[in-house]
């Protein structure tokens, strides 16, 4: 086995190699504006660094989100591109659950959350580091305090909000590592992997305008 993983959701552009049992080569930058420029050399350093070729590859893992339009889209494209020349599975993993996997044993219950700008949050809550309770959810900080409080919290969404996630732990953005050793373990154990759908939650920034004035030739 050898599993190519990446996520673009959040400001982090990350990969890594995982060979079923450890990640043998990883690389992450956050910048929040160029996913699209740096996705493919950070590709193409880890497998340099790892000293093998994309055909070695066995399957691609992929963060579905959450996560802002653009940004994500650019992993999931990807994703699928090198799964059809390749051949190979490409398998789709939550990027809050691979938040919430880094964050390691001993640290549940506790909530997930990135930054979803517009002054909210993409978050989770999670019993364990490996068990999420519900589906994922975007909303403003303060209307879910209640449900988050006396919580530790893991995430860069978190940091941006310390009156509703008092108690804040890391990791702040998502690894492309932790991604991996999560799909390994999940296809180890033969559970059956999610399909690459983004979790979008929200419509794009971007959208047709209403009642447009419609130009013919005369």
């Amino acid at each position: 086995m050898l599993l190519l993983a990446l996520d673009t959701a959040t400001p982090a552009v990350t990969v890594a190699l995982h060979d079923g049992g450890d990640v043998v080569a990883s690389f992450s930058q956050v910048d929040a504006r160029r996913h699209g420029e740096l996705l493919l050399p950070a590709v193409d350093r880890v497998l340099r660094d790892a000293g093998v070729k994309l055909d070695a590859v066995t399957g691609v893992v992929v963060g579905t989100g959450p996560g802002p339009y653009t940004g994500l889209r650019v992993g999931l494209m990807t994703a699928d591109t090198f799964g059809l020349a390749l051949g190979v599975p490409v398998y789709g993993v939550c990027t809050l659950d691979g938040l919430a996997y880094a964050a390691g044993a001993g640290t549940g219950p506790f909530v997930v959350a990135t930054d979803a700008r517009r002054k909210e949050v993409y978050w989770a809550r999670y019993e364990d580091s490996r068990t999420r309770t519900g589906e994922p959810a975007v909303d403003r900080p303060a209307d879910i305090a209640e449900r988050v409080a006396g919580l530790p919290a893991v995430g860069a969404g978190a940091l941006l909000y310390p009156e509703t996630f008092t108690d804040v732990r890391e990791p702040e953005h998502v690894s492309a590592g932790a991604l991996a050793s999560l799909a390994a373990e999940r296809l180890a154990a033969g559970e059956e992997m999610p399909a690459p759908r983004p979790l979008y939650l929200r419509r794009p920034d971007a959208q047709v305008p209403k009642n447009y004035k419609v130009v013919t030739p005369k």
